[in-house]
């Protein structure tokens, strides 16, 4: 059984991962890190020494984009296929990471590949979960059309996860794209109409209408710091939450 840390109690009792594709590649132009996806096995370990059930969606960037793809020729559905079989890799990748750090875990695809993953079953995934197992989400929703983002949000509501937590490389939501824009301003909280309105590129319209429909938080934090998943976890002001 999972035991909780001695005087910290975490503000969440069941929450979902948002990992991108990019969080799994490290400095590598695509592909997978097998380091990167052990110490961030080591953070999701860390946190369900607290108590907290742990699901997971990941993306598949790192390997295949299909909106990129399908802007250069290929057709949106195929190319979005593509991208879900790209998570289903990744999310193969996190279960052994996780696995060889001593964590159970179980992928569920929303496209079935039985020799690979279980078919998405609610009531299973939600028994695995009460059971201290983590449970990985691929395949995005099983439909073209529809991003990770989505995917992780309508999964959240589904298994009655507490917040959606998007794991990036930057420390929060800001006005325009720190990377390229210094000018750019930091917010610590922000409405779900607020990004709506100033069009942050967060996640896309659809994944926030749904958050806000189902009032599920979504805390956007740094990923790559290490720790800071516990921090937010533990209620600590870190990165940006979006809510109602």
């Amino acid at each position: 059984m999972k035991e909780k840390g001695h005087g910290e109690q975490p503000c969440y009792r069941r929450i979902l991962l948002k990992l991108s594709g990019e969080a799994l590649k490290g400095e590598r132009a695509y592909g997978i890190d097998p380091d990167v996806c052990i110490r961030i096995a080591s953070e999701i370990k860390d946190i369900r020494g607290l108590g907290v059930e742990v699901a997971v969606v990941v993306g598949g960037g790192n390997i295949f984009r299909g909106v990129s793809a399908a802007a250069k020729g290929m057709d949106r559905t195929t190319a979005d296929y593509v991208g879900m079989l790209a998570t289903v890799m990744n999310g193969m990748a996190l279960q052994e990471a996780l696995e060889k750090t001593g964590v159970p875990t179980r992928v569920h695809s929303a496209i079935e590949i039985k020799q690979l993953a279980e078919p998405f079953i609610l009531r299973r995934a939600v028994k695995q979960l009460q059971n201290g197992m983590v449970v990985i989400f691929v395949g995005g929703t099983g439909n073209p059309f529809f991003s990770t983002d989505t995917a992780a949000v309508l999964r959240a509501v589904e298994v009655s996860a507490d917040v959606v937590l998007k794991a990036t490389r930057v420390d929060g939501v800001y006005s325009a794209d720190p990377e390229v824009d210094a000018q750019a301003q930091r917010f610590d909280e922000l409405t779900y109409l607020d990004v709506m309105e100033k069009r942050l590129k967060v996640m896309d319209s659809t994944a926030i209408a749904l958050s806000m429909d189902n009032k599920i938080p979504i805390v956007v934090f740094n990923l790559t710091a290490s720790g800071n998943l516990r921090k937010v976890i533990l209620g600590e002001k870190v990165g940006t939450i979006i809510r109602g």
